[in-house]
């Protein structure tokens, strides 16, 4: 297996490296920092107003089977938000294409991910068949106008 880096880069900027704080702690007390994580559960609605203010917007996977992520990244990206978005945690190669879709664009996953798995997963499909944050035209559109 070939070793790709803990954070797996579609920015072309530096990831950022300041430590994420809690959601909770950034409303209430931490509002200076850059970094927030967002647990499954947490409203990410709440960071709308200060989207501008965060360079880092850390969302955790505790299981590959908990899917509110998805739409945290889609929420935050379609309200404006373009600084980096990382999913952390139990974060498979299966998932990633779909999570690039959804807006995350830098991942920390906790098992090591095969870089040809990665590539060929990335590469699979032409076509997509939804709208999502990444602006993508589904193929219905493309056949339908």
């Amino acid at each position: 297996m070939v070793e790709v880096p803990a954070h797996l880069l579609f920015r072309e900027d530096t990831p950022h490296e300041e430590p994420a704080v809690t959601l909770d702690a950034f409303l209430a007390d931490q509002s200076n920092a850059t970094a927030v994580r967002i647990e499954p559960g947490d409203d990410a609605r709440q960071l709308i107003p200060l989207l501008d203010r965060i360079a880092l917007i850390e969302v955790s996977f505790p299981t590959f089977r908990d899917g509110r992520g998805y739409s945290v990244a889609r929420i935050l990206r379609e309200a404006g938000y373009a600084g980096e978005l990382r999913a952390e945690g139990d974060v498979l190669v299966d998932q990633i294409p779909l999570m690039r879709r959804c807006g995350f664009d830098t991942f920390a996953p906790q098992a090591a991910v095969d870089a040809a798995t990665l590539a060929r997963s990335l590469d699979r499909y032409d076509h997509v068949y939804q709208k999502a944050a990444d602006g993508a035209v589904p193929v219905w559109k493309l056949r339908h106008g």
